[in-house]
């Protein structure tokens, strides 16, 4: 049996119908009152607990062989480092612990590679790269590393455990839009668009899914694996967005001063009207630094591979055209299928 946490989110979710896939029987932990549409119609066991509840998660371990800890937040915006925290920290120490009383064979952690601590430009980043413990660049980087770090000192103390540190994940499956679907969605839209001259490493979600099996299988324990993809720039992964859509749009590139102005003031307005931030301090900080990453050792060791990013993108656009043709088919046939009331007309006479 295997216990996959986060079991919703886009990497949770695409995990699943790999092992299921691979013949593994998969049960699902999801949250009180989560909406479940991306698990809809899979052959699984789905279980409700909440990863701050150390004595569920240990009911639910019982008779699990491996679990892969995907539970945590994420977040660009001010005002959720406390939330933050308490799940990427304080969470993942409560998930080891049920996973070494329970005797569970190998847990498999999901950090990110923003656990590391950012190097200068020309350095490549690797798993020898030194954790962001202090001085990260934001509270997420910061408790990405703190849950990596408490993994290892639960390995340090007998769990069985390997951490995988995927990049900016993109692909189908993304039933929840993350901040990776809604960059491609923007570049898609056929409308004007603001970037600045920044680039990143995004990575296939089936691609990191394929990765976390293998470290399950194959990793050594206490060790890290970067499971990254292709640098590329956002003017560049743009033109492909577009290509793939069959869609040109406008661009105009935002000088990072300017844009580092003003979003001192959207991040405050996008929480004030309840939206998703898009440029933040933070986010614009990630495009422009260092993200360089190296995924040799996941290579050489696990067997890991990361296909064209190009087949990514339209993979994605094909996977989200026919979900949202789906969606309004399903709703307009809930429409006809309510009762309506008779328009009333006058006898002809």
């Amino acid at each position: 049996m295997n216990l996959v946490t986060g079991a919703t989110g886009h990497i949770g979710n695409v995990l699943i119908r790999a092992l299921l896939a691979g013949g593994k029987q998969v049960r699902a932990l999801v949250l009180p009152g989560e909406p479940c549409d991306s698990l809809k119609g899979l052959p699984i066991e789905i279980v409700v607990a909440d990863i701050l509840d150390e004595e569920a998660l240990e009911r639910w371990m019982k008779g699990v062989e491996t679990v892969y800890h995907l539970a945590g937040i994420i977040s660009i915006a001010p005002g959720d480092e406390e939330l933050m925290f308490r799940v990427n920290v304080e969470g993942t120490k409560n998930v080891a612990r049920a996973a070494l009383k329970a005797g569970v064979r190998r847990m498999v952690h999901t950090a990110s590679v923003h656990a590391f601590r950012r190097e200068p430009h020309g350095l490549i980043m690797t798993e020898e790269t030194p954790l962001s413990l202090q001085g990260a660049a934001g509270a997420y980087d910061q408790t990405k590393a703190a849950g990596a770090q408490a993994v290892l000192e639960a390995v340090a103390g007998g769990l069985d455990a390997v951490i995988v540190c995927p990049s900016g994940v993109i692909g189908p499956h993304d039933y929840r839009t993350s901040e990776m679907g809604a960059l491609l969605n923007t570049f898609a839209g056929g409308k004007l668009h603001f970037i600045v001259d920044g680039a990143y490493d995004f990575v296939d979600v089936r691609d990191v899914a394929d990765g976390m099996i293998r470290a399950a299988e194959k990793g050594r324990s206490g060790e890290i694996y970067i499971l990254s993809g292709h640098r590329i720039s956002l003017h560049r992964l743009s033109k492909i967005t577009q290509q793939a859509a069959s869609r040109r749009s406008p661009l105009l590139v935002v000088p990072l001063g300017l844009a580092l102005f003003f979003s001192r003031f959207t991040q405050h307005l996008y929480r004030r009207f309840k939206k998703r931030p898009r440029f933040t301090p933070y986010s614009l900080r990630t495009v422009v630094e260092n993200s360089s990453f190296s995924r040799g050792k996941a290579e050489r060791e696990l067997g890991y591979r990361a296909r064209p990013l190009e087949e990514s993108v339209r993979d994605y656009l094909a996977w989200r055209k026919e979900h949202y043709q789906k969606c309004y088919h399903r709703k307009a046939a809930q429409t006809d299928a309510r009762p309506r009331r008779r328009s009333q007309t006058s006898p002809s006479s």
